[in-house]
């Protein structure tokens, strides 16, 4: 397998888990393994493992007797039950108790990879799954990386090149330029690409509790710590933590998140084991740090540990090219969420959204959208059924480059225009739409020497 892992042997007998060692290690996994219940748990404790191949006897003990507390301690990991005492009976009453696979022994090195491996492939899919499920709720922001900006589109290069990096990321931007998307996105570039993506709103966790929700607590650790609770920094082991909104967090959470930003080590409160994590940790934030430094709200030390690498997202505002495209990608995904067909954007409507400052940017813009395709009683959508002010509208002027783009009124079918003025229109608009100039000639039926030709002609080069 191509991303390590990492395994579990509890087993009475020494040879057991050293054949079962040489097996695993094959498929590049960290292999760890115990000869008794008690020392299982305490390995749980310690480590965090992807699968456990759990005995059915040791010595005194019986392995179906700690499986419930080996799925309560780490929910969703995968246990494999092996026994050299095989019966159909213990077999159904190992999987009714949350076994995920059954092997008696004598078992050969591909019966053990291959049971590993359908554990793996499960866990891969389940993931894989939660993500989808997220995904469909926000495709629209699939457009936020197909850009008609320069600028833009070099700065997606350089996200690309950190994403495949392992390095701490701290991504600023204005609220709304979409540090989120770009988290998930660079996460998807990145070897950790199969492994959990895990995000912390810091603003939305109770300030008592956010140095809990980090790094997990013992049973009695505080008022209400009625059981033993994992972090969500132990919960992205191997993969991605995304802290949103990283400037809120408390005082003792950014002491124990430079900690853990040091050395890799933390602890669960209430408890003095020290724990590791490979975790790679993004963090966003639309606050000046420095400021935050000055006014003494932020630890300076964690500062420069977060800022190794920072990307600063540009506001829609300078990105101008991609709101038409945007926008047109936010109606076409609202308009199959909500039932409604053949919705477009008057011209008057473009030209209002091309010269509105968008303070709220790409979050503002799918809002805007989100709410006329439901409340626009026409299928012409207005400035004023996307809520923007008409004293805010500036009046509209021809852009650099763009000819009779700018002039007033804008060309109508049956109205007095020559098709001349009217191809100009038509042409300007499906290239603003469009992903791209190749994407754009299919749409209008030529070939993209024909098209560049004609934007040439009417100057929309």
């Amino acid at each position: 397998m191509d991303m390590g892992w990492s395994a579990l042997i509890v087993d009475d007998d020494p040879g057991v888990r050293q054949s079962l060692r040489l097996c695993l290690e094959v498929d590049n996994a960290r292999v760890f393994g115990v000869g008794t219940a008690a020392g299982a748990l305490d390995a749980l404790e310690r480590s965090r493992f992807d699968v456990v191949f759990l005995d059915l006897w040791l010595q005194a003990d019986s392995g179906l007797a700690i499986l419930p507390e080996i799925l309560r301690r780490r929910p969703g990991i995968g246990v494999i039950v092996i026994t050299a005492f095989a019966s159909f009976e213990t077999a159904v009453e190992a999987m009714k108790m949350g076994a995920v696979d059954y092997l008696p022994k004598p078992f050969t090195p591909e019966q053990v990879r291959g049971a590993a491996r359908r554990v793996l492939t499960a866990q891969l899919l389940q993931r894989r799954i939660s993500e989808l499920q997220e995904r469909l709720d926000a495709t629209e922001g699939e457009s936020f990386f197909e850009s008609h900006s320069a600028t833009y589109h070099t700065f997606l290069q350089t996200a690309r090149r950190v994403a495949a990096s392992d390095s701490v990321v701290l991504l600023r931007g204005e609220s709304g330029t979409g540090k989120t998307v770009l988290a998930r996105w660079m996460r998807l570039h990145s070897k950790r690409a199969d492994r959990p993506f895990v995000t912390v709103h810091c603003p939305m966790l109770v300030s008592d509790l956010m140095s809990s929700t980090l790094f997990g607590h013992r049973k009695g650790a505080f008022t209400g710590a009625v059981s033993d609770a994992i972090g969500k920094v132990e919960a992205a082991e191997g993969g991605t933590l995304f802290l949103d909104e990283v400037a809120d967090l408390t005082p003792d959470a950014q002491a124990r998140l430079l900690r853990f930003l040091h050395d890799r080590t933390y602890e669960r409160l209430g408890e003095a084991k020290e724990r590791r994590a490979d975790v790679r940790v993004i963090a966003a934030t639309n606050r000046s740090l420095e400021q935050e430094v000055q006014q003494g709200r932020f630890r300076e030390d964690l500062f420069f540990r977060l800022n190794v690498i920072t990307l600063t997202l540009p506001p829609l505002r300078e990105r101008r090219e991609d709101i038409l495209p945007l926008a047109c990608h936010y109606l076409r995904f609202f308009e199959c969420r909500q039932g409604r067909h053949h919705l477009s954007f008057s011209a008057r409507c473009e030209d209002a959204m091309l010269n509105y400052a968008w303070p709220g940017n790409l979050r503002e813009l799918r809002n805007a959208v989100e709410r006329a395709v439901i409340l626009a009683p026409s299928t012409i959508l207005e400035p004023e059924d996307l809520g923007i002010p008409c004293d805010l509208v500036s009046p509209v002027l021809p852009h650099e480059g763009e000819g009779m783009r700018g002039r007033t009124p804008t060309p109508i079918l049956g109205e007095n225009f020559s098709l001349a003025e009217i191809e100009r229109e038509h042409i300007a608009r499906v290239v603003a739409r469009a992903s791209s100039l190749e994407a754009a000639a299919r749409i209008l039926g030529i070939d993209p020497t024909t098209l560049q030709r004609k934007r040439r002609r009417y100057g929309l080069l």
